[in-house]
């Protein structure tokens, strides 16, 4: 098959640059994945177990204020990422590509925005998101273990440690691209435990057993309005993504048009997991879903489900958090390559295989210490959203694609980006404000390595 003239020049152009990236780039965010790997990858890195608390994030906001801005939080990440993309493509174009999104920022708005401001808020969100899922996945293991054993005498933290060794065997994977097969398996494990959740949330609430349905807000005036701002930095993180440029990366050139087709995977997996969990976690358990519905599943201990179903949703869960995990410390990753690996160099001499160890697994050894002496996974979660999630989702993309592409201030689409941007920048604010409230109030609860 003849390949046209234009795309040999795309693969021209894409060798030329390969010679003169650094180690990160060229090791860690090898461009070869087709528009089905990107959408692999956006999939893992947006359907996580995360949205097991939309349940509690409904519950703050009631049916129709928090449908609704499932829904509008739906569209809007839908059209930021698909903005960037759109961004990216745009430089490529000029022979210019970002395949870091500290890269856009610098190449936009000025080195100062990437050094000082996308860089360390991405870095945070992306290392902060390694955190909180190796904490998830020693909440899942311990999970099982109580579903399986009477003793019941391990800690939460010898559960972390525990997951935080399998994350030390992951996180040695060479490169992105080098998941795409593991985040296939990723996405049909988020398929499978937001079909268990579903169904056991179903089951429970038409079941003798089922509690109370009580779907109006709790609280006080004051807690319902912070409440309902912690509930959208929730919805925020759980939509959120913080690595498109990188995602962007993988794909093979030419790249015009495969990110909006891999959006269009991840975004239908989106909306079957995030509305069926949501909705039918609230609809069970109303204003008492706690911070991932799992917990709703246990009463003093005792399974409301059969064990058997129990044990199977949160090996799923369990599974696909590492996944989630691993493609989250990519950028770490490319950073420690790109300051202690050698581009000149093949990339598994010796040379370069021993940095990558041992830098690769400190990251995860610092990351699963943190998450066994802070296991406070809800604000945690909240927090991401406010601080990470929302600049680098739902504002930089707007303000990006403005300053790219330039619309007459006349146009819809400058004012539609105008407004989303500011509507989000008090939302990142309000939303920041509830979620350190909400860590003051629950201060007393905390204790080292507590064993919740």
């Amino acid at each position: 098959m003849e390949v046209s003239r234009t795309e040999k020049e795309d693969h021209i152009d894409e060798a030329n640059i390969e010679k003169k990236l650094d180690a990160g780039a060229l090791f860690v965010l090898k461009s070869r994945g087709s528009w089905l790997h990107c959408g692999y990858h956006l999939t893992t890195s947006i359907v996580a177990p995360a949205l097991l608390s939309l349940p509690l994030a409904l519950s703050l906001l009631g049916w129709f204020a928090g449908l609704t801005c499932l829904l509008v939080s739906a569209l809007v990440t839908f059209y930021s990422y698909n903005l960037l993309s759109l961004v990216l493509e745009h430089h490529a174009q000029l022979g210019r590509r970002q395949l870091r999104f500290r890269e856009m920022a610098t190449d936009i708005l000025g080195p100062g925005w990437g050094r000082y401001f996308v860089g360390p808020i991405q870095f945070g969100l992306c290392y902060g998101a390694v955190i909180a899922c190796i904490l998830l996945g020693g909440q899942s293991l311990k999970y099982i273990y109580v579903l399986s054993s009477s003793k019941e005498k391990m800690q939460l933290y010898q559960f972390v440690a525990i997951f935080g060794i399998l994350m030390l065997v992951l996180v040695q994977i060479p490169s992105f691209h080098s998941l795409r097969h593991i985040n296939l398996i990723s996405l049909v494990l988020c398929l499978a435990y937001s079909a268990c959740t579903t169904a056991g949330s179903i089951y429970i609430g038409h079941s003798k057993n089922a509690p109370e349905k009580v779907y109006s807000v709790s609280g006080t005036g004051e807690d319902r309005i912070f409440g309902s701002f912690n509930a959208i930095s929730i919805i925020a993180t759980t939509y959120g993504n913080g690595i498109i440029p990188e995602i962007h990366a993988t794909i093979a050139a030419p790249v015009k048009g495969k990110m909006l087709k891999g959006l269009c995977v991840c975004y239908a997996v989106v909306v079957t997991t995030f509305f069926s969990v949501a909705i039918s976690g609230y609809w069970a358990f109303g204003n008492q879903a706690q911070g991932t519905v799992l917990l709703n599943f246990l009463v003093d201990g005792k399974p409301l489900l059969p064990t058997w179903v129990l044990l199977m949703t949160n090996v799923f869960t369990l599974l696909q958090v590492s996944a989630v995990a691993v493609v989250y410390l990519q950028p770490t990753n490319e950073v420690l390559e790109r300051k202690f690996a050698d581009p000149k160099i093949e990339q598994f001499s010796v040379r370069n295989t021993t940095p990558r160890l041992v830098f690769r697994s400190l990251s995860v050894v610092i990351a699963t210490t943190v998450a066994a002496m802070f296991p406070f996974f809800g604000d945690i979660n909240a927090v991401i959203g406010a601080f990470g999630c929302i600049p680098l989702d739902f504002i930089l993309p707007m303000i990006f694609y403005n300053v790219t592409f330039k619309p007459s201030k006349n146009s819809l689409i400058f004012w539609g980006n105008t407004t989303i941007a500011s509507i989000y920048s008090a939302l990142g604010v309000l939303g920041a404000i509830s979620s350190i409230r909400q860590i003051v109030l629950d201060a007393n609860k905390y204790s080292l390595f507590a064993n919740i």
